[in-house]
């Protein structure tokens, strides 16, 4: 595995997320699979009350992996979420 991406090279938004937690499991998900990510907050002033969140960032040549293992997890997800959903025969 490659040393963490330096904030200063070319770096490709993967995945953003408004809650922290999604966007670490995303982190984790790449780097198990030998892409390394950065996580990187987002703040926005939006007056009284401030938007804010967390993108996911990989190295330009491992965006297209990055973005083919999210969207495959995400797949993954709603079909477990389906199979759980449906009522036991008897």
């Amino acid at each position: 595995m490659q040393s963490r991406p330096d904030p200063n090279e070319k770096l490709i938004e993967v995945f953003e997320s408004e809650q922290e937690s999604e966007a670490l499991i995303v982190r984790g998900l790449l780097e198990s699979a030998g892409i390394d990510a950065l996580a990187q907050s987002i703040d926005v002033d939006q007056g009284l009350f401030p938007v804010g969140g967390v993108k996911i960032l990989v190295r330009e040549d491992q965006a297209g992996e990055a973005r083919r293992l999210i969207a495959e997890n995400r797949t993954d997800n709603a079909a477990n979420l389906e199979d759980e959903r449906e009522p036991e025969k008897p």
